[in-house]
């Protein structure tokens, strides 16, 4: 097996690699405009399919096998497979093309150069981590006869919506993998790398109480709502933000009209837990609540969906070899451990080390300002070549 050449802090090889990925700056941009102009809601899978099927066809043209895996409700989830030295084992680059914008987002929200900086939806979270892997896996073909490994790239289109239909498919691609590395955003401008994610979930509390008319029957009736209200109260209780655990009752509903009252009540509960041994202990408690008014009845659907990713050993290891690599371009490469989860929660969660933001440099997610800086993108796109061929 041909190995990658040996380089230390003065190896010119990664300057001049730098250097190649800088002179394909504007095109990067280009790529990236082109991706993030083909809007694709997660909810909206005819427009999903259409970014799929282009993307597709981008892949390909490098030498790529690309498979649509179908999905009923959302977008067809994407696999390109690119065939290397089969006596090492694959590497799997992992991301997502849905977004959170609606159709016609553009409209008001119009992708654009403003000085350093690429607006537009999508752009950071995450279109140009897409392109970042098209661009690191071109510029390894064009390096070598052959790649160091098999690498195949997995981009689904309903992570943002918590990825029913293509979790299957990542945890099974990852198990088949040495090491995973995520292209979703980089933690904050200073570029870190996320080597630690809290897990996510989510609690439905239901309550059922008694109906009646809130003026001529007011004492015949048992609120939802009340008892609701003192549930949401309990419930915050919960929240442990000194090991990690944070509780969140964002949504509530319930009631008919003012006169009335209320026989139904909900509460949608967002749920982080920094360790995966704090998931079982956290779901007992919420099934454990019990009604303050015996008239009333109380139902809990939901759980945690996303594991923790933990630093481990593993993830170690690599944040490690990225270091090293970011040290050959006299870059101080940080680590974050961030709140939100990714689709990197789930294969870190069956164990295959994983490295998480490795994508675009910006700010603003899922906001009107999103930007990703476009400085940043030739050493984030040299950093996953180098990862690909030091996993």
């Amino acid at each position: 097996m041909k190995k990658a050449p040996r380089t230390h802090a003065s190896d010119p090889v990664w300057r001049d690699r730098l250097r190649y990925f800088k002179s394909r700056q504007d095109a990067m941009v280009q790529t990236i405009r082109s991706f993030v102009e083909i809007e694709s809601p997660s909810d909206n899978k005819q427009a999903a399919d259409r970014m799929g099927a282009f993307l597709a066809g981008t892949f390909e043209a490098i030498g790529g096998k690309a498979h649509l895996h179908h999905a009923a409700d959302f977008g067809d989830n994407l696999q390109i497979d690119f065939p290397g030295r089969e006596n090492s084992k694959r590497v799997l680059l992992l991301g997502h093309f849905d977004t959170v914008y609606p159709l016609g987002t553009l409209a008001n929200m119009p992708c654009r150069v403003n000085g350093s900086r690429l607006h537009g939806p999508g752009v950071l979270d995450m279109k140009s981590g897409v392109a970042l892997m098209l661009y690191a896996m071109e510029a390894l073909k064009s390096w070598r006869k052959e790649l160091p490994r098999p690498v195949t790239v997995f981009l689904v289109s309903d992570e943002e919506v918590g990825s029913s239909s293509s979790r299957k498919m990542t945890e099974a691609l990852a198990r088949e993998s040495a090491a995973v590395f995520v292209l979703e955003p980089a933690a904050g401008t200073r570029g870190a790398v996320k080597t630690a994610r809290k897990g996510v979930g989510d609690y439905t509390l239901t309550v059922k109480g008694v109906a009646a008319h809130a003026g001529l029957d007011p004492g015949k009736g048992h609120s939802a709502i009340i008892e609701l209200a003192r549930q949401i109260t309990s419930i915050s209780q919960l929240n442990d933000l000194q090991h990690g655990i944070s509780v969140n009752p964002g949504v509530i509903r319930g009631g008919t009209r003012t006169n009335v009252i209320a026989a139904e009540a909900s509460a949608e509960i967002d749920v982080r837990i920094k360790q995966a041994k704090q998931a079982a202990g956290l779901d007992r408690k919420f099934r454990a609540l019990k009604p303050y008014d015996k008239r009333c009845t109380l139902t809990i659907e939901g759980g945690i969906n996303r594991l923790p990713m933990e630093r481990t050993a593993g993830v170690a290891a690599l944040y490690k070899k990225a270091q090293s690599i970011a040290t050959q371009l006299d870059w101080k490469l940080e680590e974050a451990a961030v709140g939100g989860g990714s689709d990197g929660n789930f294969t870190a969660g069956i164990g295959i080390p994983t490295l998480d933001g490795m994508g675009g440099v910006g700010e603003g997610a899922h906001a009107v300002h999103e930007h990703i800086l476009v400085d940043e993108l030739p050493r984030r796109a040299l950093l996953l070549a180098g990862m690909i061929e030091s996993a």
